[in-house]
């Protein structure tokens, strides 16, 4: 079976994990409900990973493509 595919699919999200350390998302909540007046407030909510994470993966999908060879031989 060919493991070349999945093992470079799994260096490119460890790449975009090193470059892109995490991301950010902004919620909206309601602040003050009183009749006709509304306030909202925007909330952001930050994900952080470790680059370590991006180093594994570089790592494990390398052992990927490599123990394909290696079995296909």
């Amino acid at each position: 079976m060919k493991l070349r595919t999945p093992g470079l699919i799994v260096i490119a999200i460890g790449i975009l994990m090193l470059a892109y350390t995490g991301f950010n998302y902004v919620t909206t909540e309601r602040v003050v409900d009183i009749g006709p007046i509304k306030i909202d407030q925007e909330k952001n909510h930050p994900v952080q990973w470790s680059p370590v994470i991006g180093i594994a993966l570089l790592i494990g999908g390398g052992l990927i493509m490599f123990s394909g060879k290696k079995a296909s031989s």
